[in-house]
């Protein structure tokens, strides 16, 4: 059978079923696998990473997969649909000469009429998912109470945005994918955008409109395009998801400061939070949106999650990673805060440096932080201000907590300058806060602490 003629019948059947045609990255897909291509191969040609392919492919084969009622793979999917095309075949033929056989369609697939057939209204038990270049999910590690509470906002409480925040590594990707799969049949739309690559607002809303039927061309002005999207997102309940909020923001000021040309989602994230739809906008970020801060004190709509330590789930990390001491793994958690990334990067060191043994890897002078949790920690850091950095530097080398008339004291800052430091600190997340007797005081954690001594020495001794 030809490619192209299988390539057509993958396509009208996907439509049949969901409304969406085959986009170019599934089309590539399916092309090369029929040739025998590997993944590798099709990520190289499209200049994008095979984890990228994979997933696309992943989400390809769960589709056909429901539209042809088959377990359908890479091995497999060629000759499904060869078969499935010829039952296609054999039953349009039967029924235009004889219509149906005692009854019965011969083929459990819908054809496509050559009429024009408009796209049904999708319901809460067929969701349109669209989770572009989300990445796939490996493993994932028990957050039970934090998808509950999630989940109760969204469904119950109807919130219209929430900012899921939390450091890097800590597992706000993981844990927004896997929240998916908890809730989706209560949506007509998912949709997953990751802004790593800093798109406008404009370029992002064109993006979205293109999702949804046509009932008007989409506008080229941002305003009307708003306009647009609340009016969908009034018709059809969604959950939008906006990965890596931060890179939207200017390195070298002060948390939650959009970059020049980016200060419309300001007022973009302002309207979805107060006009009145039933959808939901849930952004992951390192910082802290300043809209968010005001928005939520007066808004029932908005909230605000802090992503913290896995705690003792940390364990089936290092389970899965078979270290040995088991004794000693509550330790290593709360040593590298409970946080996914930096454990997975620390067990792979005991691993590699320590014959698996946390007893002797706690023998040194732990916190040891592998150059690739360090180069994470990079990323956060080259955003800070001087101001930022100065507060940073002086409480890495505190042994205890401090309080703000004690930091004043040593970083040569005014009042109001310090205040607004500390204010964007504890908006990208880098300070501890205890409070105690009415008195506020700071700190940093075990891993911060050690990679600013290790990244800015000699300031720090």
């Amino acid at each position: 059978m030809e490619l192209q003629e299988i390539l057509r019948f993958a396509d009208e059947v996907v439509f049949s079923n969901t409304g969406n045609h085959l986009d170019d990255l599934q089309q590539a897909i399916l092309r090369e696998t029929f040739q025998g291509r590997k993944y590798a191969k099709i990520a190289e040609d499209r200049n994008c990473s095979e984890g990228y392919v994979r997933g696309a492919a992943s989400e390809l084969w769960k589709i056909l997969s429901e539209v042809l009622g088959e377990d359908v793979s890479k091995v497999n999917v060629r000759g499904i649909l060869e078969r499935a095309k010829f039952y296609n075949s054999y039953s349009s033929a039967i029924e235009k000469n004889y219509g149906t056989v005692n009854n019965v369609n011969i083929c459990q697939e819908k054809t496509r009429s050559h009429s024009p057939t408009p796209q049904p209204q999708e319901t809460p038990n067929q969701p349109q998912m669209d989770l572009g270049d989300a990445p796939e999910i490996f493993r994932f590690y028990d957050r039970t109470t934090e998808l509950a509470t999630l989940e109760n906002w969204i469904l119950q409480q109807n919130c219209r945005l929430i900012a899921l925040l939390g450091i890097t590594g800590i597992g706000k990707t993981t844990l927004a994918l896997r929240l998916i799969e908890q809730i989706k049949t209560n949506f007509h739309y998912i949709i997953y955008r990751s802004l790593h690559f800093s798109p406008t607002l404009n370029t992002i809303l064109t993006n979205l409109l293109q999702i949804f039927p046509q009932q008007a061309d989409i506008p080229q002005n941002t305003e009307a395009q708003i306009s647009q999207l609340l009016n969908y997102l009034r018709q059809h309940r969604c959950l939008i998801i906006f990965d890596d909020l931060q890179m939207l923001f200017a390195s070298g000021q002060l948390a939650g400061q959009y970059k020049t040309g980016y200060e419309d989602y300001q007022l973009f994230f302002k309207l979805i939070a107060e006009v009145n739809h039933n959808s939901c906008f849930l952004l992951n970020s390192w910082e802290k949106p300043r809209e968010i801060a005001k928005l939520e004190s007066s808004n029932n709509y908005v909230q605000t999650f802090v992503l913290g330590s896995l705690g003792l789930a940390g364990k089936e990390i290092l389970k899965y990673r078979k270290l040995s001491d088991e004794e000693s793994w509550e330790n290593l958690i709360h040593t590298y805060e409970g946080n996914p990334l930096w454990l997975e990067l620390t067990a792979s060191t005991i691993q590699e440096l320590f014959g698996g043994s946390v007893a002797n890897f706690l023998q040194c002078d732990a916190p040891i932080l592998d150059e690739s949790l360090q180069a994470q920690l990079d990323q956060q850091f080259q955003r800070l201000t001087q101001q930022e950095l100065a507060v940073m530097i002086q409480l890495a080398k505190e042994s205890e907590p401090v309080a703000l008339p004690d930091i004043l004291k040593i970083v040569g800052l005014s009042v109001s300058d310090l205040v607004n430091v500390m204010r964007s600190l504890k908006m990208r997340l880098l300070l501890e806060v205890e409070e105690e007797s009415k008195t506020t005081y700071f700190s940093l954690n075990h891993v911060l602490k050690e990679y600013v001594k290790n990244r800015y020495y000699p300031k720090v001794k």
